[in-house]
């Protein structure tokens, strides 16, 4: 039987050194006489390149697309396709379970499971959740060279010890229900996505909104936002506004504070980590006009609270993956708005910043009026709804119930 390894990292490691170092049989000189093959982002990107520079497809996905126009999930499980059928004897699988919802992540173990009686496995895993069960050997880095991990029980410490701001304006939206879609379905032409879905979201309320991927997580979300034509065609009241009867997306929108994991890829300006807060008053990628003193005011108490007060002028480029997402949290909650929403906000993470970021965002639903739909494929240890509502997927389409947290 192989002997499998893990490598428990986290997302500050420099992953491509890391990938060579493997590969090339620096750490583990086994590896020098076997066939390799590498499961990971960096290999997914270069087969897109060669698909755009040369228009060769040489990963096929279930659906027959290009692997650009393909989502995540269908671009992993095709390159793990691919890989397999050139049979090699170990293989590199760096955070497989990225982006993949239970189902698919059951399916993936089952295929690695029975992969590892003949094939040897090494993992990089950035959630110590996700290392394999079958792995035999357990690494981390220290000075950049591989070291034996040994799992302590950490002692959790509280990061966010500060009151949470207090809103800009102090006048406060009086909603009885902020969201109530009653009975609602949605079909693309002849593709059903949901039915029947009867849900209502009231102020202060912490709801997780869960499904596999496909169920309609993302149709329920543009509804709410009001971003989705087919929202004027079902039995739908925002924020005390019936649906069609008038109102413009900007009147839903305004009541909205929203975060998804692919905002990062759009804020690509060098502006200031204190000037990125700041402009969450305003709703504008940097600022155009000169902040109010009570706008600087808030927006330096969430830099103490974030404890980025002593970096508030330097690049919000400069911060890690984790620490962007909590300056746009605090983006978004600049307002203390009626309902924020999270897409997916822990993708990507490793253990740490997950915590980091989970603690943020239990803090504001303890401490604020705002409700929370924090939306994802699987459950999160560190994050803790009030309630959960799931999405089944149908033939007539998903439909949706309320379960026990």
């Amino acid at each position: 039987m192989p002997k499998h390894k893990a490598f428990y990292i986290s997302n500050t490691e420099n992953k491509k050194q890391l990938l060579k170092n493997i590969t090339s049989g620096t750490w583990f000189k086994d590896l020098n006489a076997l066939k390799g093959a590498v499961f990971s982002d960096f290999t997914v990107n270069a087969f897109i390149e060669e698909e755009i520079r040369h228009g060769h497809f040489d990963v096929q996905t279930a659906t027959k697309n290009s692997l650009k126009n393909s989502s995540e999930g269908e671009r992993k499980r095709a390159l793990l396709n691919h890989i397999l059928k050139s049979h090699p004897e170990y293989i590199v699988l760096d955070n497989v379970f990225d982006c993949l919802d239970v189902a698919a992540q059951s399916k993936i173990k089952k295929t690695l499971s029975q992969l590892s009686k003949n094939t040897q496995i090494i993992q990089i895993a950035s959630r110590k959740r996700d290392i394999l069960g079958f792995i035999d050997s357990i690494y981390v880095l220290e000075d950049g060279a591989p070291k034996l991990f040994v799992d302590t029980n950490e002692i959790l410490t509280k990061n966010f010890t500060q009151d949470l701001p207090q809103p800009y304006k102090t006048e406060r939206y009086k909603f009885t229900s902020l969201i109530k879609l009653n009975k609602v379905s949605v079909n693309y032409g002849e593709r059903p996505i949901i039915q029947n879905i009867t849900w209502e979201i009231k102020p202060r309320e912490f709801w997780q909104l869960i499904g596999p991927n496909g169920s309609g997580k993302s149709t329920i979300l543009s509804l709410i936002s009001g971003d989705n034509p087919k929202g004027y065609l079902v039995d739908m009241t925002l924020f005390g506004i019936k649906k069609g009867s008038g109102e413009t997306v900007w009147d839903i929108k305004k009541y909205i504070g929203f975060y998804t994991s692919e905002m990062l890829r759009g804020f690509k300006r060098r502006d200031t980590i204190e000037s990125m807060i700041i402009s969450g008053f305003v709703d504008s990628v940097g600022l155009y006009k000169y902040p109010t003193d009570r706008q600087f005011s808030i927006a330096r108490e969430w830099l103490e609270l974030l404890n980025m007060l002593h970096i508030k002028e330097k690049s919000f480029q400069f911060l890690s993956n984790g620490h962007k997402r909590l300056v746009l949290i605090a983006r978004a909650m600049v307002k203390h708005p009626p309902l924020l929403i999270l897409d997916e906000p822990t993708n990507g993470l490793d253990d740490a910043d997950a915590k980091l970021f989970s603690e943020l965002v239990n803090k504001i639903a303890q401490e604020s009026e705002t409700a929370i739909i924090y939306v994802s494929h699987r459950k999160e240890d560190f994050i803790k709804p009030d309630f959960v509502f799931e999405l089944t997927p149908n033939p007539k389409g998903s439909v949706g119930r309320q379960v026990n947290v």
